[in-house]
């Protein structure tokens, strides 16, 4: 039971979690582009590959899963889920199991405007979302965009590009801007045949909560974990705390029965006057998993059941309320070459 983490980045945590469930006959594999990526120093075997934009990706990964005889493969990296869905037959040909969704699901979380049509057709609330500058501007006239707006990419990843606009001449000033930015981030091929690559939303006020909504092989809903975000860092949940949202619970298990990805479903809700705004919803493992594991989520373990194809008890999974938990930086030697 050998399993292999594409785009492994800094994520040694959870390459530690998975091996914890693993055997001693089963390895741990990771892949990244660069070999500095501190997961690739918790792998059992690591392997540089070239970036995902290179049309040699797909045959790289795959001679690492026929070198290493790979079972399952999960994906770290927003970017890449889109270019490895369209090789799923491919791999799930060769008995790998790519621990993907499909590429419908991987197009309604990557495109947050897509994400709002998603809400809008199963009745759940999100942000005031605009596609047109001209057309925020009209809100803003109207009373119906208030400030401070938000303006981010329409695909976008790890908070790249997100400003905070506080009048109707920074709104103008900094979608330009943004615009011309965008071409030189990591986002820059994501969405290139649309105008429209920015989405203007209202920024909502009030406390912001993770769903880690787990999912499995067939896309059934299996657990929902909720956690209260406590402080954030570069785009990613830093401090955070298990709560118990009955509610909150319930809107998970709908999303989860409505998408029907496979795996894991991180997603960022604000709760603000009593009710619920969707933002986001990542089709992979989120930086917020670990406070789910932490709190009692041994969703690893599950996984591996599931590749060996068995069935998983959750009466395993035990829920910590209450008790916050941090991250915090390390510094471990990585890999030279």
């Amino acid at each position: 039971m050998n399993i292999l983490f594409t785009s492994a980045g800094r994520r040694n945590y959870l390459l530690k979690y998975f091996k914890d469930a693993l055997d001693e006959t089963s390895s741990i594999i990771a892949a990244d582009m660069q070999v500095t990526a501190p997961a690739l120093a918790a792998a059992d075997k690591a392997y540089i590959v070239p970036p995902i934009s290179s049309p040699d990706y797909i045959n790289n990964i795959l001679n690492i899963c026929e070198e290493e005889e790979i079972k399952g493969i999960f994906s770290l990296n927003d970017l890449e889920l889109p270019v490895l869905v369209k090789a799923k037959k491919e791999f799930e040909g060769k008995g790998i199991k790519l621990v993907v969704s499909d590429e419908s699901v991987i197009q309604i979380c990557f495109d947050k405007w897509e994400t709002v049509k998603f809400c809008e057709s199963n009745k759940l609330s999100s942000p005031l979302t605009l596609l047109k500058l001209e057309e925020a501007i009209e809100c803003v006239k109207l009373g119906k965009l208030k400030f401070p707006a938000v303006i981010k990419p329409r695909w976008g990843s790890a908070s790249i590009g997100i400003e905070f606009v506080y009048s109707l001449e920074e709104l103008e000033l900094a979608y330009k801007l943004l615009k011309k930015k965008l071409l030189r981030t990591i986002l820059a091929d994501a969405g290139k045949d649309s105008e429209d690559v920015l989405i203007i939303q209202e920024k909502i006020e009030g406390t912001e909560f993770g769903l880690d909504i787990l999912n499995d092989f067939n896309g059934v809903t299996r657990q929902v974990y909720v956690k209260e975000k406590l402080a954030m860092r570069a785009g990613e949940t830093d401090k955070a705390v298990l709560r118990n949202k009955p509610d909150l619970e319930e809107l998970g298990f709908k999303l989860g029965i409505s998408l029907k990805h496979i795996g894991n479903l991180d997603c960022d809700i604000f709760e603000s006057e009593g009710k619920y705004y969707l933002l986001e919803m990542n089709p992979r493992f989120g930086g917020g998993y670990p406070f789910s594991h932490m709190a009692g989520a041994n969703y690893p373990a599950a996984l591996i059941a599931w590749l060996k194809n068995e069935e998983y008890d959750f009466s395993r999974f035990t829920r910590l309320y209450d008790q916050p938990f941090s991250k915090c930086d390390t510094i471990i030697p990585v890999r030279k070459n």
